[in-house]
């Protein structure tokens, strides 16, 4: 029985493995077709050149300045975002819980909004604290919602979480539309934009801006797999084990904001990226957080990779934001789930 067992862990294992190797060539295939889209076509032969150093100046500016940032900051937000997601599917035990929906990355965006309106200006200075100010609004926002749907002697509801995230991100929506009304006509433009969900921090500074909170929190919650692996057994049965509950809880919770506001100060207002991620990684891995954390965190750089690259593409000269692309996948799934939920 127990070389049964093994032996099936084992399949599950290699099977995993296998999914994330499939997905990294997938974001590696994403990664060179978005190299050579844009506006200005660089052959593969112009992008090789480029590569080495033996390209024009207009071509090396094209690729390194401009296109590469982006493709970069695409894949930190898609993994951010997505493990974001896992987690707090996690805490919740909902399956349909994730930053955009809970108002989280509302509460980042009206912090950011609020500084791109007394501080439009993109030096490096505020580039950096971008993060921070995201962190705050989305912090307060948690909390908010955290204190709300807590029941004593019953912890987090998960129904009572995803319907005070809704209410909480309403109320966040309707305070940014009243600011907008109160903004000149070109810093309207670069808000609504940002809203979209454009990516708009398209250079070098914004990637190291993002990178920190990037390399720091999701090597954390991985670290925590096992943990949550625990926590998804439920509250009760999670202290019978001996595992700290609204400590980890906690701790998780703040990762989760952290990688949220972090992608959001950047990448504005896409949603449904922390839905998508960690739901097709449990049906490809399974609910094991070893394996899903990281599945998730590809899924999310490809999922946001391959939208920010149709949305350049497809109205060239234009643009459509990644966000909107992203919504145009992720609201009918979202239905989907929502219909099947039994909540």
């Amino acid at each position: 029985m127990q070389q049964m067992v093994s032996h099936y862990q084992t399949r599950k294992r290699n099977r995993a493995f296998a999914v994330m190797t499939i997905l990294a060539i997938l974001i590696f295939i994403a990664f060179i077709i978005s190299m050579n889209t844009g506006y200005i076509r660089l052959s593969p032969s112009d992008l090789l050149m480029t590569l080495i150093g033996s390209g024009t100046d207009k071509q090396s500016l094209i690729l390194f300045e401009f296109r590469l940032p982006r493709i970069v900051i695409s894949l930190l937000i898609g993994a951010g975002l997505a493990v974001s997601g896992c987690i707090i599917q996690g805490i919740s035990r909902n399956a349909l819980a994730e930053p955009g929906i809970l108002g989280i990355n509302a509460g980042a965006g009206l912090m950011v909004m609020l500084f791109i309106s007394f501080y439009p200006s993109t030096s490096a200075a505020p580039v950096f604290l971008l993060p921070v100010l995201a962190l705050l609004g989305a912090s307060v926002t948690a909390a908010l919602i955290f204190v709300l749907s807590y029941k004593r002697h019953k912890g987090l509801s998960p129904t009572r979480i995803i319907l005070t995230g809704i209410a909480v991100a309403a109320g966040m929506s309707a305070a940014m539309i009243v600011l907008t009304l109160k903004l000149s006509p070109d810093k309207y433009q670069f808000v609504a934009t940002w809203l979209a969900g454009s990516i708009w921090g398209t250079n070098w500074k914004f990637v190291l801006s993002l990178l920190p909170w990037i390399v720091i929190l999701i090597p954390y919650v991985f670290y925590k797999a096992r943990v949550m692996n625990v926590l998804n057994l439920g509250e009760e049965l999670a202290k019978g084990l001996g595992a700290p509950v609204a400590k980890e809880q906690l701790k998780l919770l703040a990762a989760a904001v952290g990688l949220a506001a972090s992608c959001v100060a950047v990448s504005g207002g896409i949603g449904f990226v922390g839905l998508i991620g960690p739901h097709l990684a449990r049906r490809l891995v399974g609910p094991k957080h070893e394996m899903l954390l990281p599945t998730s965190a590809l899924a999310g750089a490809l999922l946001v990779i391959v939208a920010d690259t149709i949305g350049r593409w497809i109205m060239q000269p234009s643009e459509i934001p990644t966000g909107i692309v992203v919504a145009v996948i992720g609201a009918p799934y979202f239905l989907y789930l929502l219909a099947r939920s039994k909540a």
